[in-house]
């Protein structure tokens, strides 16, 4: 019998986005993919019972779960450190650069070790992560370089933009996320609408104010848009300072956006379907999942000409230049007024995106995972 561990740690994490999402989708699918006299078993960090149990939930079938004695923290300082034993040998997959990166034999003892690279954005906007999150990353890329057989990578512009920062040779591997199926519209939309008390007309973005995100750019667009037009931001909390005072600086009315904070799955379904648009003004990004999501639920996006969102969109959104900055804001601002008064043209978008959408599969993601190892 053949196992592949898969670190899924970004399961758990305390801020859950695209990487958490991802793990968890290509996990689950790896285990139902997985060939004959293969087994899949997952590898993650000191946690409480309920996350046990929400693991064990999300992804039946799971042949083991072995839990270590450390916590995140503890984990991540240990494997960027060179501390890197772990239960099982064989073949190993991480979705992220957590991995235990270390000397191993795969010739001869069929070990192997298989990382993820999401984005560069450690090394091209890195105060956007923080001097310990962007130092982290760059030591752990370092490590993949030294012991990784396999970068697998979402995009070929994240491909492209490694061969600058690392020597990987011919061991990247573009392997494409899809949208979430965990995101789907519950049979109680109506009233989960009503508790999330929406506006009648509005914008879905996601994060806050950090550089790479573009959200500046975005809340300064909306003097050029309707003011019943309200801009709910995702991941901030209601009573995010931050906003606050951005707003305040800008001469915004605080109205006008307004922070959800983390919300469920089902919830960000209901918010995804009542949407007018979708936007992403992301200056940097290594394939960017939530499009691919709002794609698929046939909303219009509007989105910045960053690389691997042309990639990933292809023509099923509308693009805005983010070059030259000063203009970004209005340029945003024009693209949603397209969406917001031009029905035909949102009716487009609509069609459009969800043919987009289901170019990329969960399976077909997997299957490629499952190739890797097997050339390796």
């Amino acid at each position: 019998m053949t196992t592949l561990r898969v670190i899924i740690d970004e399961m758990l994490s305390p801020t859950p986005g695209s990487v958490a999402r991802y793990t968890e989708e290509l996990t689950r699918e790896l285990i139902n993919v997985a060939p004959a006299n293969c087994t899949v078993e997952a590898f993650v960090s000191a946690s409480t019972e309920t996350e046990y149990d929400l693991i064990a939930d999300r992804l039946p079938n799971l042949a083991k779960l072995h839990k270590s004695a450390l916590s995140r923290r503890e984990l991540r300082a240990s494997w960027h450190h060179g501390f890197t034993k772990i239960p099982g040998h064989g073949m190993l997959h991480a979705p992220s650069l957590m991995a235990p990166l270390r000397r191993h034999d795969r010739l001869n003892r069929g070990e192997q070790i298989a990382v993820t690279v999401h984005d560069v954005v450690a090394w091209t906007r890195p105060e956007s992560l923080g001097s310990r999150q962007a130092g982290w990353a760059r030591a752990m890329l370092k490590r993949a370089e030294k012991y990784a057989d396999a970068i697998v990578v979402p995009s070929h512009t994240v491909a492209q933009q490694l061969e600058g920062i690392a020597n990987f040779g011919d061991r990247v591997r573009v392997i494409s996320g899809a949208a979430s199926a965990s995101l789907r519209i519950p049979e109680n939309i109506d009233e989960r609408a009503n508790e999330l008390d929406l506006p009648q007309r509005f914008l879905l973005a996601i994060g806050g104010l950090d550089p790479h995100r573009g959200i500046d750019h975005l809340i300064r667009g909306l003097r050029e848009i309707d003011e019943d037009v309200v801009l709910l931001l995702v991941g901030p909390e209601p009573d995010d300072e931050s906003i606050a005072e951005f707003l305040a600086a800008e001469k915004i009315s605080p109205e006008r956006v307004r922070g959800m904070g983390t919300v469920s799955n089902d919830d960000l379904s209901v918010i995804f379907d009542h949407a007018a648009a979708f936007i992403y003004p992301n200056l940097d990004v290594g394939f960017g999942m939530p499009v691919l999501e709002a794609l698929s639920f046939g909303i219009p996006v509007v989105h910045s000409d960053a690389p691997a969102l042309l990639e990933l969109a292809a023509d099923a959104g509308v693009v805005i230049e983010r070059e030259p900055a000063e203009g970004y804001p209005e340029a945003l601002a024009e693209g949603i007024n397209r969406v917001l008064n031009d029905a035909p043209f949102a009716e487009r978008l609509f069609y459009a995106g969800q043919d987009r959408a289901r170019a990329f599969s969960w399976r077909m993601s997997a299957e490629k995972v499952w190739q890797l190892h097997a050339d390796l």
